[in-house]
C-alpha cells in the first residue's frame, strides 16, 4: 500500500551523478546476472576523483547515486508518486530479509512512499544494468504505470 508523499526535499536513491547535490550511496557487487548494491555507511560526495575510480566503465555501472528528487522533471514521476519504486515493489521480489544499512533512509522518497517493501528490493537496483531481468526491464520503463 503506497503512502501519500507530500512535496518535500526527498532524496531519489536512483539519481545520476551529475544531478545537483549528488552523492554515491553504494557500490555494485554481485554478478552480471544478479548485481547487488552494497550501501556505504556514509554517502560519498561526488567529485572528479570519485568518478574516476570507475574507469574504464561509467560511474553508474559501479556506484549508485542519490540526489534531491527532481519530481515532475523525472520520467518516472507522476502526480506525487515515484512510479519507478511503485513498479519495483509490485514486480520484483525482495532480495534481503531485513532493512539494509542506508544513510539516506530518513529523506529517501522510496522509503517515504513504499516503506520496507522498497528497502528490501533496493539492493537489486543498479542504474546501468546491461542484463536486467524481464521484471526489472518492465519496472524501469518510464511509460509503464501499474
Amino acid at each position: 500500500m503506497s503512502k501519500h508523499v507530500p512535496t518535500c526535499e526527498c532524496s531519489c536513491p536512483s539519481a545520476q551523478p551529475d544531478w545537483p547535490d549528488s552523492v554515491a550511496i553504494g557500490i555494485v557487487n554481485g554478478s552480471a546476472d544478479e548485481p547487488r548494491m552494497r550501501h556505504f555507511d556514509v554517502p560519498m560526495l561526488v567529485n572528479d576523483e570519485l568518478l574516476a575510480l570507475s574507469a574504464p566503465v561509467a560511474p553508474t555501472e559501479v556506484f549508485r547515486f542519490a540526489a534531491t528528487c527532481i519530481g515532475s522533471k523525472c520520467a518516472h514521476f507522476q502526480g506525487q508518486q515515484c512510479r519507478l519504486v511503485s513498479n519495483i515493489v509490485q514486480l520484483l521480489p525482495a532480495v534481503v530479509d531485513q532493512l539494509p544499512v542506508c544513510a539516506i533512509r530518513p529523506k529517501c522518497r522510496w522509503w517515504q512512499q513504499e516503506g520496507k517493501a522498497a528497502c528490501v528490493r533496493c539492493p537489486q537496483v543498479v542504474t546501468d544494468n546491461y542484463n536486467p531481468s524481464d521484471g526489472m526491464r518492465f519496472a524501469a520503463a518510464p511509460t509503464i504505470t501499474l
